[in-house]
C-alpha cells in the first residue's frame, strides 16, 4: 500500500502574514542569548525574512514529537498560520521509550493539520550529533542508529504532506564548532542564523515571498565567556547527562547484551533500516 504523496502548488504562494513555529527548545531559541536575558534564536530572524506581521512561537523546552501533536498544534491552528516551521525529534531519540512508529504517526498528523488548514510547512531531518556533542563509540553509534530511524519516518510524513525539508547534515557548517552553543546541544547565534537562513530558501523554493535574506553576520547576541562555560556545565550540563544516564543507559545496556532487528515500520511506505548486532 502506498501513501497518496500532496505534491505542493508551484504557483507563487505572495507574502505570508503568520508564522508558526512548533518545537523543541532550538525552536525556542536556546543557545542565542540576547542582552538583558532570554533568548532570540532562528524564528524572529526567519520571521524577519519573511515580512510576516504576526509570530506565533508554540514551541518548549524539552518536547517531544508527541508534544508537538497534542499540545502544540491546537495553538499553532488557532492563530491560522500561512507558513509554519515543525522541528522536533532530537529528545525522541535520548528516551528509553524511542518508538519509530509512533513518531511516525505523530509527525504525520501534525502536518496533515497543518497543511490542510492552508500553511506550506518546512520541516528537518537531523545530522550526526555524536559528531557535535562527543559520545563514547557504542553509545554514538546506537544514538546515530536510533537518529537514521526517526529521519524515516520524518521523510515519510514530509514527502506525504509536501512540507519543505532542510536536511541539517547537508547544512553547510553544521559541524563547525562555531555553529554551536556552550552546550554542543543547541545552536549558537551562527548556527540559529544558519537555520533561519535555510528555512527561508525552503519556503522561497515553495512559492513564498521573501522581504529579505537572513544574514549570517552575527550581531545582537550576548557573547558567551569561559565563566558561561563552567556554570552551564554545573548548572546544566552534568545535570542533564544524569537524567538522561538513568533512562538511557540501562536501556542501552541491554540493547548491547541482547542486540535485535530494528522493529517493522508503521506501514509499508516507510523503509527499513538495516538491522543492528
Amino acid at each position: 500500500m502506498h501513501a497518496e504523496v500532496i505534491t505542493p502548488d508551484p504557483r507563487p504562494l505572495g507574502r505570508p502574514t503568520t508564522l508558526a513555529v512548533l518545537g523543541d527548545s532550538i525552536a525556542v531559541g536556546i543557545g542565542d542569548p540576547v542582552h538583558g536575558g532570554g533568548w532570540r534564536g532562528f524564528a524572529p530572524l526567519l520571521a524577519d525574512s519573511l515580512g510576516v506581521a504576526r509570530l506565533v512561537n508554540v514551541s518548549t523546552s524539552g518536547a517531544r514529537i508527541g508534544d508537538l501533536a497534542t499540545g502544540q498544534l491546537p495553538a499553532a491552528l488557532r492563530s491560522q498560520p500561512d507558513v509554519a516551521v515543525v522541528m522536533a525529534g532530537m529528545n525522541d531519540t535520548m528516551r528509553s521509550d524511542f518508538d519509530v512508529r509512533r513518531l511516525h504517526a505523530d509527525m504525520d498528523h501534525v502536518l496533515s493539520r497543518l497543511t490542510d488548514a492552508g500553511a506550506t510547512v518546512v520541516t528537518i531531518r537531523y545530522h550526526d550529533h555524536g559528531r557535535v556533542f562527543r559520545l563514547p563509540g557504542p553509545l554514538r553509534r546506537f544514538l546515530t542508529g536510533r537518529i537514521d530511524d526517526l529521519n524515516i519516518a520524518l521523510d515519510a510524513a514530509a514527502q506525504r504532506h509536501g512540507a519543505g525539508v532542510v536536511d541539517l547534515d547537508r547544512l553547510p557548517g553544521a559541524y563547525h564548532p562555531a555553529t554551536w552553543s556552550v552546550d554542543r546541544l543547541h545552536p549558537g547565534e551562527l548556527g540559529h542564523r544558519m537555520l533561519a537562513h535555510a528555512f527561508a530558501r525552503e519556503f522561497a523554493n515553495a512559492g513564498v515571498a521573501l522581504s529579505r535574506e537572513v544574514s549570517l553576520r552575527c550581531s545582537g547576541g550576548r557573547r558567551v565567556s569561559r565563566l558561561d562555560h563552567l556554570l552551564w556545565l554545573l548548572a546544566k550540563g552534568i545535570p542533564w547527562l544524569v537524567t538522561r544516564s538513568a533512562d538511557l543507559i540501562p536501556y542501552f545496556a541491554n540493547a548491547l547484551l541482547r542486540p535485535r532487528g530494528i522493529p517493522d515500520p508503521v506501514d509499508d511506505d516507510l523503509p527499513r533500516r538495516r538491522t543492528t548486532g
